[in-house]
């Protein structure tokens, strides 16, 4: 009788990234898919302080060290849910598209309202 041998192919680990943009920073974090938080980082843990952590370079910078930690744990293949009205999202997303790692999806949760509260005046400039 021939033994035959199984191949076993490799599985990629996935993950997700979440994205919560605000006015002052930008806060990022890596989960597997349990559910476990794996890494996160923002504008602060990059080293920058103040008006600097809203800045896209902060979240620019945050996101390439999220790529590096997962590419460390063997997270290759990633889902990015993206939460907020701050401006680091968009360079965010360019800096894990930029990195080794494969994106499956973006969503938008966003909460937006449909009427409802009053929304807090506008600043005057």
């Amino acid at each position: 009788m021939i033994k035959t041998s199984k191949i076993i192919l490799p599985t990629e680990k996935t993950g997700t990234i979440y994205i919560q943009s605000t006015n002052n920073n930008t806060i990022l974090t890596l989960v597997d898919k349990n559910g476990l938080v794996k890494a996160w980082a923002s504008g602060g843990t990059v080293g920058l302080r103040n008006s600097r952590k809203s800045t896209v370079h902060a979240a620019e910078l945050a996101a390439e060290q999220i790529a590096t930690k997962a590419h460390a744990l063997g997270i290759s293949t990633v889902s990015i849910y993206m939460k907020g009205l701050g401006i680091g999202k968009q360079k965010a997303v360019q800096a894990f598209q930029n990195s080794k790692l494969k994106i499956l999806e973006l969503i938008e949760r966003t909460p937006l309202a449909h009427n409802g509260c009053r929304a807090s005046r506008k600043r005057r400039v």
